[in-house]
C-alpha cells in the first residue's frame, strides 16, 4: 500500500478531450467495477430461486429477503468504507482493497454452495464499501474549487456507470443461459479485476498525482492493539464477511404469524432500529437549530424520504419485476429475463443528453422547474411506469405471457422518472444541510438506499409465490404480479401528487436554494 513518501508529484498540465487525464482512467475503472455490479445483479435473484433455493417451497420469499439484507448492507458498507477512507487510507488504497475484495467474491460466487454463495455476497458488500464512495469522490479531487468543467466531468463519469449496467446484463445473462451461471459471474469477476488493471495503470503513468492518499504518511504506520493500521484494516474487513455472511443466512422470520417479529429477520431488525436512531437524532438536531436552518433541514429530510421511496420500487428491477419478466413476459427471443437489467441504464444513456438540454432549455427561458416539482414529477413517472405493468395482464395470451412492449415502456417512464430525481437530489442535501452535520447528511443519503431495499425485501415478500416448479407462470402468478403492481403504482402516484401539492410550501421553506 502507498504513501506520501513514495508518491511523486504529477505534471497538473496532463489532460485528454479538455479533462484531467484522469478522469478517463477512472471512467473505465467505475466502468468495469459497474459491469461486474450490474452483470452479478442479473442473474442473482434467477440463481437464488433456481438453485440455492430451488427445494424450498418458499424460496421467493427467501430470495426477497436475501436480496434486501444484501442491497441493504451494500448501501450502507459505505458510509462505513467512506470513513476509514478519509481517516486512514486514502482513496487510492481504499479503491484497491474494495476492488481485490469484490473480485474474489465474485469469483467465490462461481463455486455452487450454499456457504460459498453467502460468503461471496458478504465480500462483495465489504469490497463495495471501500470502492464505490471513494471512486466517486476522487473524480471530484480532480478538479480544482469552481471549475467549470466539473459537472461535464461527473456527466463523463456518470455515462461510464451506466454503459457497465448496460453491457453487462446482456453478456453475462448470455453467458449464464449459454453455458451456465457460474460463467455469467465468472465474467462479472473478470469485469472486476479489469477495473482494476485500468486504476493500476493511471497510477503507473502518474495521472493522479498525489491524489487520493492517506491523509498523512504516518497514519499507515501508526499501530493498534500493536499492528500497523494499514495492515489491520484489510485483516478486520476479511475478518468481517464470515459474520456479514451469517446475517445474510439468517434470512427466516424471527418471530412466528401475528408477533411483532413476523417476515422480521436480523438485518430487518437492525435496520428498523438504526433508522430510529437517525430519526431521534435528526430531531434533535432540529431542535437546536434556528428558525431558518430548521426549515432548509426539514426539506432535505423530506427529499431524502421521498427519493427512499421512488429507490424501493426502482430496485425492484433486479428482484419481482426480473421474476415477472421471467415467468410472465413474451420475451420472444429478444433477450432473457437476466438481459432485461439492462434495459434501464440503456434508457438513461438515452435520454441523460436530451433531458439535461431540456433542463438547459428552461432554465435560459427562466422556467426551469425547482427541485421539489422535479421529485414529484418523478414520483409520478414511477407510478404510471408500474401502473403500465399492472394494465399489461389485460393483454396476455393463453400462457398468461403479456407483451415485452410493455416491460419496455415500464423501463422508459421509470428511466425518465430517474433522471428527474437522482441527479438533484445529491447536491440539494449538501445545499441545504447545516455546515456542521453535511458530512452527517451525506450519511443517512446514503444510507437513504439500503433503507430502500427493505422497501424491495417487504414487497418481495408480499409477491412471493410458494412453489417449487421451475416453469411456475400462467395467470396464478400473473394475477399476483399485477395486483401487487397496481398497488405500487398508487403508492408512488399517491406520493408524487402530495409533493406536487405541497412544492409551492416546500419552495418557501427552501428560500434561496433552487
Amino acid at each position: 500500500m502507498e504513501t506520501n513518501s513514495t508518491t511523486p508529484q504529477a505534471p497538473e498540465q496532463q489532460e485528454l478531450f479538455g479533462h484531467p487525464k484522469g478522469l478517463f482512467y477512472l471512467f473505465f475503472a467505475e466502468l468495469w467495477e459497474r459491469f461486474s455490479f450490474y452483470g452479478m445483479r442479473a442473474l442473482l435473484t434467477l440463481y437464488m430461486v433456481n438453485v440455492i433455493f430451488e427445494a424450498l417451497v418458499e424460496r421467493d420469499f427467501a430470495t426477497a429477503a436475501v436480496y434486501a439484507s444484501y442491497g441493504s448492507l451494500v448501501y450502507a458498507s459505505t458510509v462505513i468504507g467512506g470513513r476509514i477512507s478519509d481517516q486512514i487510507l486514502g482513496m487510492r488504497n481504499s479503491i484497491f482493497l474494495g476492488g481485490i475484495l469484490m473480485a474474489i467474491g465474485h469469483f467465490v460466487l462461481a463455486i455452487e454452495h450454499d456457504i460459498a454463495f453467502f460468503l461471496a455476497l458478504s465480500l462483495i458488500i465489504v469490497g463495495n464499501g471501500f470502492f464505490k464512495p471513494n471512486i466517486s469522490t476522487f473524480v471530484g479531487t480532480l478538479y480544482e474549487d469552481g471549475d467549470p468543467r466539473k459537472d461535464s466531468g461527473f456527466t463523463i463519469f456518470y455515462m461510464g456507470i451506466n454503459i457497465g449496467g448496460w453491457v453487462a446484463p446482456l453478456l453475462c445473462g448470455w453467458l449464464a443461459a449459454v453455458y451456465g451461471w457460474h460463467y455469467g459471474f465468472g465474467l462479472a469477476g473478470i469485469g472486476m479485476l479489469t477495473g482494476l488493471i485500468f486504476f493500476w495503470s493511471g497510477i503507473r503513468k502518474n495521472v493522479f498525482g498525489n491524489r487520493g492518499l492517506p491523509p498523512n504518511e504516518h497514519v499507515m504506520q501508526k499501530k493498534v492493539l500493536g499492528i500497523r493500521q494499514g495492515v489491520l484494516v484489510p485483516v478486520l474487513a476479511v475478518i468481517s464477511a464470515p459474520l456479514i455472511a451469517f446475517l445474510l443466512s439468517s434470512y427466516k422470520s424471527l418471530g412466528t404469524e401475528g408477533t411483532f417479529f413476523e417476515d422480521q429477520n436480523i438485518v430487518n431488525v437492525i435496520f428498523k432500529l438504526l433508522a430510529i436512531l437517525i430519526f431521534a437524532y435528526l430531531g434533535y438536531i432540529m431542535y437546536k437549530a434556528t428558525l431558518d436552518e430548521r426549515k432548509k433541514l426539514f426539506v432535505a429530510i423530506l427529499i431524502t424520504v421521498f427519493m427512499t421511496i421512488f429507490w424501493g420500487f426502482h430496485e425492484l428491477s433486479g428482484s419481482v419485476i426480473t421474476l415477472f419478466a421471467a415467468r410472465n413476459v413474451d420475451l420472444g427471443g429478444i433477450m432473457s429475463a437476466a438481459q432485461t437489467n439492462s434495459l434501464n441504464s440503456m434508457f438513461i444513456i438515452i435520454l441523460a443528453i436530451p433531458i439535461s438540454m431540456l433542463w438547459t432549455y428552461l432554465s435560459k427561458t427562466k422556467k426551469n422547474p425547482r427541485t421539489p416539482y422535479k421529485f414529484g414529477l418523478g414520483l409520478v413517472f414511477a407510478g404510471i411506469s408500474f401502473y403500465i405493468l399492472a394494465l399489461s395482464g389485460a393483454s396476455a395470451n393463453e400462457n398468461g405471457l403479456v407483451p415485452f412492449a410493455y416491460l419496455l415502456l415500464m423501463y422508459f417512464l421509470l428511466s425518465v422518472g430517474e433522471l428527474f430525481m437522482s441527479p438533484v437530489g445529491l447536491s440539494k442535501i449538501t445545499d441545504l444541510s447545516p455546515k456542521r452535520i453535511v458530512a452527517f447528511m451525506m450519511g443517512v443519503w446514503f444510507l437513504s438506499s439500503a433503507f430502500a431495499f427493505q422497501v424491495v425485501g417487504f414487497i418481495g415478500k408480499q409477491l412471493a409465490i410458494e412453489s417449487t416448479d421451475k416453469n411456475v407462470g400462467g395467470f396464478d402468478t400473473l394475477e399476483v404480479y399485477t395486483g401487487g403492481f397496481d398497488l405500487i403504482a398508487k403508492y408512488a402516484l399517491g406520493a408524487g401528487i402530495i409533493v406536487l401539492l405541497a412544492s409551492p410550501l416546500i419552495k418557501k421553506l427552501m428560500g434561496k436554494v433552487h
